[in-house]
C-alpha cells in the first residue's frame, strides 16, 4: 500500500507553497545581528559547560563514578594517577578530535567547538564542587539529568564542547544517527574497557547517568523540535487549504485520490507542521469541516526551508 501511495503521489501530486521572500544578502549576519549571535551561542556553550563541569566535580568524582566521552577517559586517567588534572587531560585528548572534525564539519561549528572545549576544560578546573549527594543512585540520576541539559544547551548552539559531541555531529550528518544514540553507544564502549579497571558498582551507576543524559539530549534536541506529518481528507479541502495558508503559513500538497469503499474521487491534503502548530491545525480543520478525516504521523527528520528541523551543523 505504501509503494502504491508513493506511485500515485508521484503521478498526481500538485504542490502549492506560500511564497517566502529570500534574500541572499539578508541571510548574512552583519553588525549587531552578528554580535548578538556570537553572544547567544557563546552563552549557551558557557552555561552548558559549567553545568557539565559541576556534575563532574560534585557528583562524579566524590562517588568515583566514571563518564563517557573524552571527559570520561580523562577521569579514568585521573583516578589511576590522581596527580593529573582532569581539565588539562580533557584539553589534550580533544586536540586530535578537533583536527578530524575540521575536515568534516563546518568551520563555524568547529570554531565554536574550539571555544567550547577550552571553556569546558577550564570549567572543570575552576568550578567548585558543592555539597555532594550521599545516595549513589540519586547522584547518578541527578548527574544524568543535569549533564544532559548541559550537553543539550551546548548542542543547541552553533558549536559543541568537543569530544564525543563532534563525533556525534559527524555521524548525524553522514549517517543520520541520532545524537543521543551515538553518545550512548560510544560511552558504553568506554565502559566495557573500564570494567577491567574499576568495580562493577561504579560501572553500573555510571551507565545509569549516561543513559539518563542520552534520553535528555534526545528530548531537548530532537523531541522538542519534531515535525508532524498530517493527511487531511475533506470535501471542503479547498477551504482548509486556504486556512492553512493564512493561519499557519505552511505549504500544502494536494494528492488526487479515490475512496476505497465509495469509489468517489477525493483530494487529500498533505502538510508538515511543528508540534506547537498541530493543535491550531486540528482546531481550524474541525471548525471548517467537523466531518474531516485527519491522520497525524511523527517524522524522524525534515529537510526544507522554513519547516526543516535539522540542526545548524
Amino acid at each position: 500500500m505504501e509503494s502504491q501511495l508513493d506511485k500515485t503521489a508521484a503521478m498526481t501530486m500538485q504542490h502549492t507553497v506560500m511564497a517566502r521572500p529570500v534574500s541572499g544578502a539578508g541571510n548574512i549576519l552583519t553588525g549587531t545581528a552578528a554580535i548578538n549571535s556570537i553572544l547567544y551561542n557563546s552563552s549557551l556553550i558557557t552555561i552548558g559547560s559549567i553545568l557539565c563541569a559541576w556534575t563532574i566535580n560534585t557528583l562524579l568524582v566524590p562517588h568515583q563514578f566514571l563518564s563517557g566521552g573524552l571527559a570520561g577517559v580523562a577521569l579514568i586517567i585521573h583516578y589511576l594517577w590522581p596527580e593529573t588534572s582532569v581539565g588539562s587531560l580533557n584539553f589534550l585528548l580533544n586536540i586530535p578530535v578537533l583536527m578530524v572534525g575540521w575536515f568534516y564539519v563546518g568551520r563555524r561549528f568547529m570554531l565554536y567547538s574550539i571555544f567550547g572545549m577550552i571553556v569546558f576544560s577550564m570549567a572543570m578546573e575552576w568550578v567548585p564542587a558543592t555539597r555532594p549527594i550521599q545516595d549513589p543512585m540519586l547522584a547518578a540520576l541527578l548527574c544524568g539529568a543535569i549533564s544532559g541539559v548541559g550537553c543539550s544547551l551546548i548542542l543547541k548552539s552553533l558549536g559543541s564542547a568537543g569530544g564525543i559531541d563532534i563525533i556525534s555531529v559527524i555521524l548525524l550528518k553522514q549517517a543520520s544517527i541520532r545524537l543521543g544514540s551515538t553518545t550512548l553507544f560510544a560511552n558504553a564502549a568506554i565502559l566495557v574497557v573500564s570494567m577491567f579497571l574499576f568495580s562493577m558498582e561504579s560501572i553500573l551507576y555510571t551507565l545509569v547517568h549516561i543513559f539518563v543524559a542520552s534520553r535528555m539530549i534526545d528530548l531537548v534536541i530532537t523531541g522538542m523540535s519534531k515535525r508532524k506529518a498530517v493527511f487531511i481528507v475533506s470535501k471542503q479541502w479547498q477551504d482548509i487549504q486556504q486556512q492553512i495558508f493564512k493561519q499557519l503559513n505552511r505549504g500544502v500538497t494536494i494528492i488526487n485520490g479515490c475512496g476505497g469503499y465509495t469509489g468517489e474521487e477525493a483530494n487529500l491534503l498533505y502538510t508538515v507542521v511543528t508540534f506547537g502548530e498541530l493543535s491550531r491545525l486540528k482546531s481550524l480543520v474541525k471548525k471548517t469541516d467537523p466531518n474531516t478525516f485527519l491522520v497525524v504521523s511523527d517524522t524522524v527528520e525534515v529537510m526544507g526551508h522554513g519547516i526543516g528541523n535539522q540542526p545548524h551543523w
